[in-house]
C-alpha cells in the first residue's frame, strides 16, 4: 500500500490548473467579502440574524480552520466550497467525512473526470431519458509546494482503480493526516495528464470563472461543448 512517506514532495511553484462547478449551486459571496478571519466572523454573524439560510449556503463552516480559507485572493468562494459542502458519498482520495479540491492539469482533463462521474450518476437514476447539465468553468492558480508527488506510482495501482477508491480514500486519508497540502497524480480518465487532490484551499491563489460547459444527457453524456465565455 502506498503511504504518504513514500512520496516526493513537489518544489514550491505556482501553477494553473483547471476544474468544473455545477452552474446550479451560486458562489458563495461571503467568503469573497472579507479580507480576513475576524471580518469573516464578524460579517457572519450579522448575516445570520437576517438572512436564515447563510448556514446552508455557507455550508459546515467547523469541517475548515478559519486559518485555512485564503481570504482577499480572487475566487475565496470557488476554493473553498469544496471544503465546506462536502459530498458525503465520497471521491477518489476521500471517505465523505472532509472535502478535497480536485484540479486537472487542462480543460480537456476535467471536462474528462466531470463527464465520467456524471455519466456513472445519472445512469443510475430511474426514468431519466434527457437533461442537460451546465458547469462553471474555473481556471485556478496555486502554489505546489509541499504537494506529495504520486505521479511515478505506476497506474497499475490500486489508488488508480477506475472504480474502487478504497486504496485512494486510505492514501488520501493519511496525507490529510500529516498536514500535507495535497497530492498530485496522473488523471484517470485522460491518460497522460496530471490531477491534484489538495486538502486545504490554503495554496490557492485564484480562482476565476473561464466559460460554461454543457453536458447533454440522452441514456449517457452524449455531448460535451463551451456554451459561453467570459
Amino acid at each position: 500500500m502506498v503511504v504518504p512517506s513514500q512520496l516526493p514532495e513537489r518544489a514550491s511553484a505556482q501553477l494553473q490548473a483547471y476544474r468544473l462547478v455545477n452552474s446550479k449551486f451560486p458562489p458563495i459571496a461571503l467568503f469573497d467579502d472579507v479580507a480576513d478571519a475576524d471580518e469573516f466572523e464578524t460579517l457572519y454573524q450579522l448575516q445570520t440574524l437576517t438572512n436564515p439560510r447563510l448556514r446552508n449556503e455557507a455550508g459546515r463552516l467547523e469541517l475548515i480552520p478559519r486559518s485555512e480559507i485564503p481570504f482577499g485572493i480572487p475566487g475565496c468562494s470557488y476554493a473553498t466550497g469544496p471544503f465546506t459542502h462536502v459530498n458525503p458519498a465520497g471521491s477518489r482520495f476521500s471517505d465523505g467525512s472532509f472535502g478535497v479540491l480536485y484540479l486537472a492539469s487542462t480543460m480537456d482533463t476535467a471536462l474528462a473526470e466531470v463527464q465520467h462521474h456524471q455519466d456513472r450518476y445519472w445512469s443510475n437514476v430511474d426514468g431519466l431519458s434527457y437533461d442537460r447539465f451546465v458547469f462553471r468553468g474555473l481556471s485556478c492558480r496555486f502554489n505546489e509546494a509541499g504537494v506529495l508527488d504520486a505521479t511515478s506510482i505506476p497506474m497499475t495501482d490500486p489508488i488508480y482503480d477506475p472504480d474502487d477508491y478504497s486504496h485512494g480514500r486510505r492514501l488520501g486519508r493519511l496525507v490529510k493526516e500529516a498536514g500535507c497540502p495535497g497530492l498530485r497524480y496522473r488523471s484517470v480518465r485522460k491518460a497522460g495528464q496530471d490531477c491534484w487532490a489538495l486538502m486545504s484551499p490554503k495554496p490557492v491563489v485564484s480562482a476565476v470563472q473561464t466559460a460554461h460547459y454543457e453536458m447533454i444527457w440522452n441514456g449517457r453524456i452524449s455531448s460535451v461543448s463551451a456554451v459561453s465565455a467570459i
